[in-house]
């Protein structure tokens, strides 16, 4: 794999989202590219985060999709610099328990994290999910047959509003930044406002294709989403546990 970037450009490459694919395993990139070009994306890859800061710079694409421990530059000082310049968004690769890293990362600003081994269709989803939020109507127009998502309506619970065309979530008016997991775990929870919802339910909704996850990761994204309602709302109790069953939301 070369250290400078390679462009593979697909069919009506004008009308296509550009997605920067940045690590050090020859294999990810290769095959997650091939995976992105079947679904109409151009890709543009990088083995290293040193070689990837001044192309992505001077030339944004539309996301990046980073390894979190890379040689040179990890993904999170490559995050931290790009967005000092561009506002980019990102989607982080993490090795499976490095549950530090995926806090960090999301700290820094990233759009979300996926776990490796990771699925290509829910890494799709999630890249045409944070897409849809820059520019809903090309991006749905632009997704392909039988895999594409369908938003739902708008959701109003109470003082919570979710727009899932867009995945903008406010709480008495007031935006909050969600990832895309934690934004499908939330709607899940609000559609039927004191339903319990057990983790498995709440993995379901969030991760397709029977992808495994454990508790753990679950309470980790409840914990990370009542901190940022927390941010607008210091009193937000509108999570509810269940100590052995799951989680509901209240509307009250």
């Amino acid at each position: 794999m070369r250290s400078s970037a390679d462009t593979a450009v697909p069919t009506h490459a004008e009308d296509a989202a550009v997605i920067a694919l940045v690590d050090d395993d020859r294999n990810i990139l290769t095959t997650v590219s091939i995976a992105l070009q079947a679904e109409g994306f151009v890709t543009r890859l990088y083995s290293d985060g040193e070689t990837a800061l001044k192309a992505l710079i001077e030339n944004p694409p539309a996301l990046g999709v980073f390894d979190i421990k890379m040689p040179k530059m990890d993904g999170m000082e490559l995050l931290r610099r790009v967005r000092e310049e561009v506002p980019l968004p990102v989607i982080f690769l993490t090795s499976k328990d490095d549950e530090a890293d995926e806090e960090a990362g999301l700290e820094l600003g990233a759009d979300d994290y996926i776990a490796k081994p990771f699925s290509q269709r829910l890494l799709i989803a999630r890249i045409r999910a944070i897409l849809r939020r820059a520019d809903p109507v090309r991006e749905t127009a632009g997704e392909s047959g039988g895999d594409r998502e369908v938003a739902s309506q708008n959701l109003a619970r109470g003082r919570l509003q979710m727009d899932p065309a867009r995945h903008q979530v406010t709480w008495d008016d007031k935006s909050v930044s969600l990832t895309v997991t934690e934004f499908l775990i939330l709607e899940a929870l609000a559609a039927r406002p004191g339903v319990i919802k057990s983790r498995n339910q709440l993995m379901d909704a969030a991760y397709p294709d029977d992808i495994f996850v454990d508790d753990r990761t679950v309470d980790s994204h409840i914990k990370r989403m009542r901190r940022k309602f927390r941010v607008v709302d210091p009193q937000f109790k509108a999570i509810d546990t269940l100590y052995g069953a799951g989680y509901s939301f209240n509307d009250g």
